[in-house]
């Protein structure tokens, strides 16, 4: 058992690290000390933080080493400098950065194969080597959107992803009413605002079968969604108003037809793919057009876990079983959504697709904790950020 967490982690680390090097080695040294936006980090400060984070986590507390590197603790400490301000920062330069955080993992590996993976809360389960494995996949969606951001051509590529199938489909399901379980006590590599296991009773409510496509999206859109007030929270609105906002982001109309641009290539917008780029005000207003509403978190938890038939909550929409691609459209794999309906492997107990991967999904409720909540390793792993949609 011991031995299979320390693959487990050993596995977690390095698919980190593989989709690291890919976000920061595909573009020069000029652009990865570049600013991109105001919004986000120089893509070299994410590489260093990333192993600053691992030496003062792994290597001191988990490993008891000494420090490699502390005087560059403040600068790469995300809650002292706002993103805007860290391009001012003395920064490792980009082979200093590649070198400094290739030098961490090979210590840390050292950790890895020396560590009891017992007898604390950082080392139970191989915790702490879980939560920096995420810690880095955490940054590298970050360092996607910068990418997203950047001018200039592609830089990234990734094969396309597997067909839809949305027409063979219901346009949306019954979730029956009654307690499921939300949360989870068990998964030992859990977020601590995933804790912990608890019973919450959903009326019955129907959700669509797949995400909202670009073509369903398009037609709020062409009903003059954009200017119509009465759909729209009054904030949102305003913000709609102020800013002349008349479609998602990265998308622009020419020659009479919608175009978008993705990751340096701009194409026409697919009409089965899931829509992107849209903000909570948005989502919200395309629902209340369409005769819906966004679901709360607890409904969407149902819809995504509870099996009706067993009563219990699986770890995964489609069992309990590990992800694999079949499954769901990860890790930056095609580096664009899956048409709606692809994944029928992946698919919950109830027949919904995509309830994870291909994109991010908004909710009506804010980001709270579970009753029971205990902050864990630090208070600002989640819960300087509640209260926040």
């Amino acid at each position: 058992m011991t031995e299979d967490l320390r693959s487990r982690a050993l596995d977690a680390l390095t698919t980190a690290r593989a989709r690291t090097a890919i976000l920061t080695g595909c573009v020069d040294d000029h652009e990865l000390t570049a600013q991109h936006s105001p919004l986000m980090s120089p893509l070299v400060w994410d590489l260093a933080h990333i192993g600053n984070q691992e030496e003062q986590w792994l290597l001191r507390t988990v490993g008891g080493r000494t420090a490699l590197r502390p005087e560059i603790d403040s600068v790469y400490d995300a809650f002292a400098h706002p993103r805007a301000d860290r391009p001012s920062l003395p920064l490792l330069a980009p082979a200093e950065a590649r070198g400094y955080a290739s030098d961490v993992r090979g210590r840390v590996l050292d950790v890895l194969d020396a560590t009891p993976l017992e007898g604390g809360p950082l080392t139970d389960s191989a915790f702490a080597f879980g939560m920096i494995a995420q810690h880095e996949q955490q940054h590298d969606e970050t360092m996607l959107i910068t990418h997203q951001l950047r001018k200039g051509p592609a830089a990234l590529t990734a094969p396309e992803p597997p067909r839809g199938g949305a027409e063979e489909l219901p346009a949306e399901v019954l979730v029956p009413g009654g307690p499921f379980t939300m949360g989870t006590s068990a998964e030992p590599w859990a977020l601590d605002n995933e804790r912990p296991a608890h019973q919450r009773v959903v009326p019955a409510f129907h959700l669509d079968t797949v995400p909202v496509t670009c073509g369903a999206y398009l037609s709020f859109m062409a009903d003059g969604g954009y200017r119509e007030p009465r759909w729209w929270a009054a904030e949102g609105f305003e913000q709609v108003r102020r800013n002349g906002i008349d479609a998602p982001l990265f998308w622009r109309r020419e020659s009479g037809q919608w175009l978008r641009r993705r990751f340096g290539v701009t194409e026409p917008v697919p009409l089965d793919e899931p829509v992107l780029h849209v903000s909570w005000y948005e989502a919200d207003a395309y629902a209340r057009w369409a005769g819906r509403r966004l679901p709360t978190e607890a409904e969407w938890e149902k819809a995504a876990r509870h099996d009706p038939v067993s009563g219990r909550s699986r770890r995964f929409p489609w069992g309990d079983e590990d992800p694999t691609p079949a499954h769901a459209n990860l890790g930056q794999r095609h580096l664009r959504p899956a048409p709606a309906g692809a994944y029928p492997q992946g698919g919950s107990p109830l027949g919904i697709r995509q309830l994870i991967g291909d994109v991010w999904e908004w909710t009506s409720s804010d980001f709270g904790p579970y009753p029971g909540f205990a902050a864990f390793p630090y208070r600002e792993y989640s819960e300087v950020f509640f209260g926040s949609s």
